[in-house]
């Protein structure tokens, strides 16, 4: 095996292994702890947290994939990313119509409608 073939071997095993780790190890434990009315609100807060992270990580992907350009606008104490509207890509948008409804007219499930979108995405790059 080259060297290469070696270093994503272990990059996969340094990346996953403790991810599956802790979700085997720690789910038991979890269990118990759901029990727990004090400790039950703290894992409603994090849980919340996460969703709130994976939420905004959604958004920031989603705009600088739909517009091409972005401009910073300060608001009191925030930095908000606003979105050049004239910027916007037309096959990012097309293929994102695509997955709606793929999702939500025709009731295709998830590996179905990134198969379709990233069979689109590549015929219309290649065109």
């Amino acid at each position: 095996m080259s060297g290469g073939g070696v270093a994503s071997l272990l990059v996969l095993w340094v990346t996953f292994t403790p991810c599956f780790v802790f979700v085997f190890l720690g789910a038991p434990l979890i269990e118990r702890l759901q029990s727990n009315a004090a400790l039950s609100g703290a894992l409603s807060a994090i849980t919340a947290a996460v969703v709130g992270v994976i939420a905004n990580l959604a958004v920031w992907f989603g705009l600088r994939v739909l517009f091409q350009q972005m401009r910073t606008q300060q608001v009191g104490l925030l930095t908000i990313d606003l979105p050049v509207l004239a910027s916007v890509d037309p096959l990012a948008a097309g293929l994102a119509m695509i997955a709606a409804a793929c999702l939500f007219k025709f009731k295709l499930g998830v590996v179905p409608t990134l198969g379709i979108t990233a069979a689109v995405g590549l015929i219309a790059r290649f065109e």
